[in-house]
């Protein structure tokens, strides 16, 4: 009995000692691969931060072999060679204001060379020699002379605006007439609104395009009475997205209208006769290309006066055919005197 038990003891012992070697072996394993797993996180992280440390080095370096680059001294001169920096672009709007910091700043510049026509002053001057008497058509039957001086600033600065529209490819004779019988009908902004169209064509007929014209002046008329409250624009900008009012008119009617120098009026006659006496760098085929030719250069203080100049001597003199070169104080000094026969580019103005 008593081995019975002892050898059944031994048994349990037995168990319990195989039983803990196992739990021993187990435990161990799990903790082999804990560090297992720690050795393999600790190894990529390694691997990134060696990453990492090495893109960092590149990009000093690259940095500092720029840095070196622009500041290398040349063997030659022993000068810093510094990379360009990208110019920048300074925007400049087509105003008033700024065609007139230009002009002063170029004045005041000795070193920037102006170009000019040779002999435009002497030009100039027999022109105004020319014009003195003041009898070509211009003078008496012009925009400046077709509005009704006893009424209202408002009403006359509309019969201005008007008169310009009309005497497009139209001779003055003609424009001041269709003025008149405007005038005796009533030329308001309210009243052409609600004048009809049949009527109109009537009254300014024969100026050239009188049905456009028609056209112009119903649509001008309404667009100031309902935006301008029955004036006119006071500058060029709106001027010009008026119905039948181009550059030319737009200008005058700043000068003419609201005794304002915003540019150079040109129409057939400035464009032929600055081109004829070689004002222009190169020849120009509109007028408003001679315009921008002329603004160039011209002085501005010029600028209200050569369109009245000219017209008149191209009316006179300079005509479009059969030039009066003869009769003519340029005729020694001007490049395309003694024309026998000079094509006009467009008939009126």
């Amino acid at each position: 009995m008593l081995t019975r038990n002892m050898t059944k003891a031994v048994r349990t012992n037995t168990s319990a000692s195989s039983a803990k070697q196992q739990t021993a072996a187990v435990l161990k394993q799990k903790g082999q691969q804990i560090v297992k797993a720690e050795c393999d996180h600790d190894v990529i992280r390694s691997e990134i931060l060696g990453k990492q440390h090495h893109r960092s080095t590149k990009l000093k370096t690259a940095v500092s072999q720029a840095h070196q680059t622009q500041t290398r001294p040349t063997e030659e001169t022993g000068n810093i060679q510094v990379k360009p920096r990208r110019k920048s672009i300074k925007v400049e709007y087509d105003s008033t204001a700024g065609s007139r910091d230009k002009e002063l700043q170029d004045r005041n510049n000795p070193k920037k060379s102006r170009w000019e026509p040779q002999d435009w002053i002497k030009q100039l001057d027999n022109i105004r020699e020319m014009r003195k008497s003041k009898d070509a058509p211009v003078d008496q039957m012009g925009a400046g002379k077709c509005f009704d001086p006893r009424a209202a600033p408002q009403v006359i600065r509309y019969q201005v605006l008007i008169s310009l529209m009309l005497s497009s490819q139209t001779k003055d004779e003609v424009t001041a007439a269709a003025m008149k019988k405007l005038q005796a009908h009533g030329l308001s902004v309210e009243n052409i609104v609600q004048t009809e169209d049949k009527t109109l064509g009537e009254l300014i007929y024969p100026v050239g395009f009188w049905k456009s014209k028609v056209k112009y002046m119903k649509q001008c008329s309404e667009i100031l009475q309902q935006q301008y409250n029955g004036d006119i624009p006071d500058n060029v900008t709106d001027l010009v997205k008026l119905p039948g009012i181009g550059p030319k008119m737009a200008h005058l009617t700043m000068a003419i209208a609201w005794n304002t120098v915003s540019g150079i009026g040109v129409d057939t006659h400035v464009h032929r006769i600055a081109n004829r006496l070689r004002w222009m760098k190169r020849e120009t085929k509109t007028p408003e290309e001679t315009r921008v030719g002329l603004e160039d250069w011209l002085p501005r203080d010029l600028w209200s006066e050569i369109n009245w100049l000219l017209v008149g001597f191209g009316q006179q003199v300079c005509q479009p055919v059969y030039p009066r070169c003869s009769d003519c104080l340029n005729r020694d000094i001007c490049p395309s005197a003694n024309l026998q026969k000079t094509k006009s580019p467009s008939k009126g103005r």
